[in-house]
C-alpha cells in the first residue's frame, strides 16, 4: 500500500466546510484536461496512488492513463465504491433494469444480467452485491487496483443495520476476482474494527478521520489514539486538514506522530499545495514516504 494518496473530492466539488468552495471547484474542474493536470503533477510530485469514486468522470481518468501507461507505469488506483448519486441518477433516467445493464461488465453482461434477475427473485444478497462489484469495477479495466475500497456510506450504514456479513461478501469478492486487498472507509472506527474482528478479517485496510480537532471522528480523538495503539490494523488517515480548520504543519505533524498510521489520503487543486503537503509529510515519515507501507 502507497503511503501517501491524492484523494478526488475536489474534482467534484466536495468541501465538508464550504459550499462556497465546493461550488468554485467543480467550476474549475469541469474539464477533464483540469483533473489531468492535477494528476500529472502530483505524479511528478512522487505521488503514484489515487483514491477515487467511481464517478462517471473518473472513467475518462481510466482511459487516460491507460491509454499513456508508458508515461505512468508505476500508477495505482485504489477505487471507492459505489458512488450512490451515479445509481440514484441512472435509475430516475433509465429505470432499474436499464440502469444496471448500463454499468454491468461487458464480458458476459447478459449472463451477469440474467443471474441479477435470479439472484432479485431468490432475495440472494450476495449474488446482487457481486454484481454491483463487477459493475463498479468496470471502467477500471486493465489498470493496477490493489485494494478497493467499500465506501463510508455504504460501509456505515451497513454497520448501522448489523448487516455484518455484507462485509465477508465484499472482502471475499474483490480479493477472488480482482487479487486485490479489501479496504473499507468509516466514520465510526471503533465500531467497525470489532465487526470485522468479530468476521476474522485480520489486519483490515481502513480509511478513516483522523485529525487533531476530531472532526467528524465518531467515537472522539482519545479513543481512535487508543485504537490506533492496541487494534491490529492498516490505518489510512483522511480529513486531516479537517476541510481546512488546521493549518498543513500542524495537521501533518499530529497524524504522522501517531502510533499505528500507516498512511495519508489528501485532496489538493494547486501544485503549489500538493508539493507542500507532500513535502511535510516526507519530512515527519522520511523519504520513503510516498512507497509502500
Amino acid at each position: 500500500m502507497q503511503r501517501v494518496l491524492f484523494g478526488d473530492n475536489q474534482f467534484f466539488g466536495i468541501n465538508h466546510m464550504s459550499d462556497e468552495k465546493a461550488r468554485a471547484q467543480a467550476m474549475r474542474f469541469q474539464s477533464l484536461r483540469a483533473i489531468l493536470d492535477v494528476l500529472e503533477a502530483a505524479y511528478d510530485e512522487g505521488i503514484k496512488a489515487f483514491m477515487c469514486t467511481t464517478h462517471e468522470r473518473v472513467a475518462g481518468v481510466c482511459d487516460y492513463f491507460r491509454d499513456h501507461a508508458d508515461r505512468f507505469p508505476d500508477y495505482v488506483f485504489y477505487p471507492c465504491m459505489p458512488y450512490a448519486h451515479k445509481y440514484a441518477n441512472a435509475v430516475t433516467e433509465h429505470g432499474m433494469l436499464e440502469a444496471l445493464r448500463r454499468f454491468l461488465p461487458e464480458e458476459g453482461a447478459l449472463g451477469a444480467l440474467v443471474r441479477g434477475g435470479v439472484s432479485v427473485a431468490r432475495k440472494d444478497v450476495e449474488g446482487i452485491a457481486k454484481l454491483l462489484i463487477d459493475a463498479e469495477m468496470k471502467m477500471f479495466a486493465g489498470l493496477r487496483t490493489p485494494v478497493i475500497f467499500l465506501q463510508n456510506i455504504v460501509t456505515d450504514l451497513l454497520l448501522g443495520l448489523g448487516f455484518k456479513d455484507a462485509f465477508g461478501i465484499f472482502a471475499d469478492h474483490v480479493r477472488a476476482r480482482y487479487g486485490a486487498e479489501p479496504g473499507f472507509i468509516t466514520m465510526n472506527l471503533p465500531l467497525l474494527l470489532d465487526t470485522l474482528e468479530a468476521l476474522g478479517i485480520d489486519n483490515p485496510i481502513v480509511c478513516a478521520n483522523i485529525n487533531k480537532i476530531g472532526f467528524r471522528m465518531s467515537g472522539g480523538i482519545a479513543k481512535y489514539e487508543e485504537l490506533l495503539a492496541a487494534r491490529r490494523f492498516r490505518a489510512i488517515a483522511m480529513s486531516v486538514f479537517a476541510s481546512g480548520a488546521i493549518s498543513p504543519r500542524e495537521a501533518v505533524d499530529y497524524v504522522c506522530g501517531l502510533e499505528g498510521v500507516q498512511a495519508i489520503v489528501f485532496g489538493a487543486s494547486s501544485i503549489a499545495n500538493i508539493r507542500q503537503t507532500n513535502r511535510l509529510i516526507n519530512e515527519r515519515w522520511g523519504a520513503a514516504a510516498g512507497g509502500a507501507a
